[in-house]
């Protein structure tokens, strides 16, 4: 069975975006350091573009070989004319309202979520699966995430998305371990408590 791990980053305050989903002030929190543990550690969720920019398109993939994201994540690589944002992965989007895939390498899933995720969990080998964001996708998919990955940055939002859109439920986690950075970030992973 392979793990849906939702690896994510957030505001101290628990927010992955302001109000409107936007989360680009986080940016402003990277350093050396971290850019060198997401290039041997996670470098799969670095954009296609992005391990370009940043000049380790070559980096193979370490944890993951699936993403799962929402509609409202995806159209952000839409709205700068990325059809494929992560070509470097099996990609799928939750989406009622796109019709059809505008990319080959983008698989819709158009309904029973819940049932889609696991198929992808059951299927044998391969690397586990990368839940993308955004919140209400989370929410829907929070039984189903055998994983935390956490990246705090030392931000303070005060309001706007919070990581799982969703009604009230305790779920409980349990800490595996924490990384800190230089500058200021924290990156936690937690496994499910099953």
């Amino acid at each position: 069975m392979r793990k849906l791990t939702y690896f994510v980053a957030c505001s101290i305050d628990g927010f992955i975006g302001d109000p409107n989903g936007d989360a680009s002030s986080m940016m402003r929190c990277v350093s050396e350091e971290f850019l060198e543990f997401l290039k041997t550690q996670y470098p799969e969720t670095v954009s296609a573009e992005g391990r370009e920019i940043l000049k380790f398109h070559d980096a193979e993939n370490q944890k993951f070989d699936t993403v799962v994201q929402g509609r409202g994540s995806y159209q952000l690589a839409l709205d700068g004319g990325i059809t494929s944002p992560y070509g470097h992965l099996r990609e799928y989007v939750a989406s009622r309202s796109l019709g059809t895939s505008p990319d080959p390498n983008v698989h819709l899933i158009t309904d029973d979520l819940v049932g889609a995720v696991r198929a992808l969990k059951a299927e044998e080998g391969g690397l586990g699966i990368w839940l993308c964001g955004g919140s209400r996708l989370a929410g829907a998919l929070l039984d189903e995430v055998d994983e935390l990955v956490i990246k705090t940055y030392p931000q303070v939002y005060g309001s706007g998305m919070p990581m799982f859109g969703t009604d009230f439920a305790v779920t409980d986690f349990t800490l595996d371990s924490v990384r800190t950075f230089d500058n200021g970030a924290l990156v936690r992973t937690y496994s499910r408590k099953r």
